[in-house]
């Protein structure tokens, strides 16, 4: 019976390591416009860069967290606004959210390059 257990533990143990290695955000990703934005370690958080397009070079965001799932800032450089901002990343799919007031939100996915 105690090596039930431990065998238990031991694949518990073993899968949560696994989720918190898995689903970097780090990387190149194909915005929903079609442009590229560049994702890296910029402190203690991850940087959102564009590096195609009109606002090429610009910041637009700024996340935080691990195992896949991220919280910050997003801006839209259309209109140079700033929100709330999450993602969320499953392979190489990788979910945008913005939202202001945390009702009114929208997002898109990105593909990672």
């Amino acid at each position: 019976m105690t090596i039930r257990i431990v065998l238990l533990a031991g694949l518990l143990m073993g899968s949560t390591g696994f989720a918190l290695a898995a689903e970097p955000i780090e990387g190149n990703w194909k915005t929903a416009s079609g442009e590229t934005a560049a994702i890296a370690k910029c402190g203690p958080a991850f940087c959102v860069t564009l590096k195609t397009g009109k606002y090429a070079g610009r910041q637009i965001g700024k996340m935080s967290g691990q195992a896949g799932t991220y919280d910050g800032e997003i801006t839209d450089p259309e209109n140079d606004k700033t929100y709330s901002g999450s993602g969320t990343v499953t392979g190489n799919s990788l979910k945008m959210k913005g939202c202001v007031l945390s009702i009114f939100c929208k997002s898109q996915t990105w593909s990672r390059l």
